[in-house]
C-alpha cells in the first residue's frame, strides 16, 4: 500500500520513511500541501501521512483540499503535530483528518494507527471488489440477482448456528460470518467462462456439456486467485477463491472438480454447497420447477454425510424455521413440484 508522507522538514522526513519502508509500505514524499495535492491529484494514494505547519499549504489545508476534491477511492489522512490541545485535535478533525497524532510520537503508537488506516482502506477495496466480481457474475448467469442474496443469507444462517457450538467456537466468529455473507455471492463467478449455449441452455445438461458446466469451479477459483496474486493483503479473495473452488465438492468425495472428502473440504465450501442446493431445490430453475421447503429438508438430510457435512446438515435444521423465511422474503412464489432429486443435486 503507497503512503505519502507530507513534512517540510528533510530530517523529519527522511525518519518517517525510513520507518515506513521498514513497515513494507511504498513511501513517497512532499514538503508542502501543495506538492502533495498534486501527487494525489494524479497518484494513487489511499494513506497520507502530514505534518500540520509547513510552507505554501499546511497539512490542515492540505485535508481540507481533499475531502473537497470527489475523490475516486478514500485516502485515509493522518496529521502529525506538536500542537496536542484540544482545540487544535477538534480543528483536524473538522477539517476531515481521520487521526491525529502529536509529537514527539512513539513508532508503535505510529504502526497501530497505520495499520487502522491499512484495515479500513482495504475494507472499502474489498466490498468495491466483492460488488463488482458479483455484478459481473449476475450478467452472464439467469439465475443470479435474488439467489445471490438467499444464498448469503443462508450461509450466514448456518455460520451463526455453527459458531455456537463448541466444535467451531473457536474457528467461526463475528468476522468470519460477515466475510462469508460477503463472499458467499463470488460462488458461481467462473459462469462468466461457460459458453451460452450451454450456461443458458433451457433444459437438462447432457453429459458433455455438463461436463463444460462443471469447468466453472475451476475458471472461478482461478480468477480469484490471480486477484490475490496482485493484491495479496485482500484476504476475503483467499475465502472467495476456495469457495469458488469447493462449493462443489461432496463429503463423500464424489463431488468435483477434485473430488475432496470430509472436512478436507474449506468448511466456507461446505456451508456454500449446502445453501446453494437449498436455494436450487425450492426456486425454479432452467431446468426444473420448484419444490417446497419439506421436499428440500427430505432431501438434505437424506443427503448428510453424502453430498453434505452432517454438522452443517443439523446446523441447518435448527435454523429451518429461519430459512423458510428468507425463502418466503426472497422467494418468487412459484409453484412446487416434485422434480426428481438426482437431477437437482447433479446440476445445482
Amino acid at each position: 500500500m503507497r503512503v505519502l508522507v507530507v513534512e517540510d522538514d528533510p530530517i523529519s522526513a527522511e525518519l518517517l520513511v525510513h520507518f515506513l519502508e521498514e513497515l513494507g509500505y511504498e513511501v513517497a514524499t512532499a514538503s508542502n500541501g501543495r506538492e502533495a495535492f498534486e501527487l494525489i491529484r494524479i497518484g494513487d494514494y489511499r494513506i497520507v501521512v502530514s505534518d500540520w505547519h509547513m510552507p505554501e499549504m499546511s497539512g490542515l489545508e492540505l485535508c481540507y483540499q481533499i475531502r473537497r476534491r470527489q475523490m475516486s477511492a478514500y485516502v485515509y489522512f493522518i496529521l502529525i503535530t506538536s500542537d496536542g490541545d484540544l482545540d487544535h485535535l477538534v480543528e483536524g478533525l473538522r477539517a476531515g483528518a481521520d487521526d491525529y497524532i502529536t509529537k514527539p510520537f512513539h513508532p508503535d503508537e505510529l504502526t497501530v494507527r497505520l495499520r487502522t488506516a491499512e484495515r479500513i482502506v482495504s475494507l472499502e477495496s474489498r466490498d468495491l471488489i466483492i460488488f463488482s466480481l458479483a455484478k459481473l457474475a449476475e450478467s452472464r448467469d439467469t439465475e443470479t440477482g435474488a439467489h445471490l442474496e438467499r444464498m448469503r443469507e443462508y450461509c450466514r444462517l448456518i455460520a451463526d448456528e455453527l459458531s455456537r457450538s463448541a466444535r467451531y467456537c473457536d474457528q467461526i466468529d463475528a468476522d468470519y460470518v460477515r466475510t462469508l455473507y460477503l463472499t458467499s455471492p463470488l460462488h458461481d463467478i467462473g459462469k462468466v467462462g461457460i459458453p451460452d449455449n450451454v450456461l443458458l441452455k433451457p433444459g437438462r445438461l447432457n453429459p458433455a456439456e455438463f461436463e463444460i458446466m462443471k469447468q466453472h469451479a475451476l475458471i472461478g477459483s482461478q480468477t480469484l486467485e490471480a486477484a490475490l496474486d496482485a493484491y495479496p493483503s485482500a484476504q476475503f479473495l483467499r475465502f472467495a477463491r476456495d469457495i469458488a473452488l469447493t462449493h462443489h465438492e461432496r463429503f463423500d468425495g464424489t463431488g468435483y472438480p477434485n473430488h475432496i472428502q470430509g472436512e478436507a473440504i474449506p468448511l466456507c465450501g461446505r456451508i456454500v454447497a449446502l445453501a446453494d442446493v437449498y436455494d436450487a431445490l425450492t426456486t425454479k430453475r432452467v431446468y426444473k420447477p420448484a419444490y417446497s421447503h419439506e421436499k428440500a429438508r427430505s432431501i438434505i438430510m437424506e443427503s448428510s454425510g453424502l453430498s453434505f457435512d452432517p454438522n452443517i446438515v443439523e446446523a441447518f435444521l435448527n435454523r429451518e424455521n429461519d430459512f423458510i423465511s428468507i425463502l418466503r422474503q426472497l422467494g418468487t412464489g412459484e409453484a412446487f413440484s416434485e422434480t426428481p432429486a438426482s437431477l437437482v443435486l447433479a446440476q445445482a
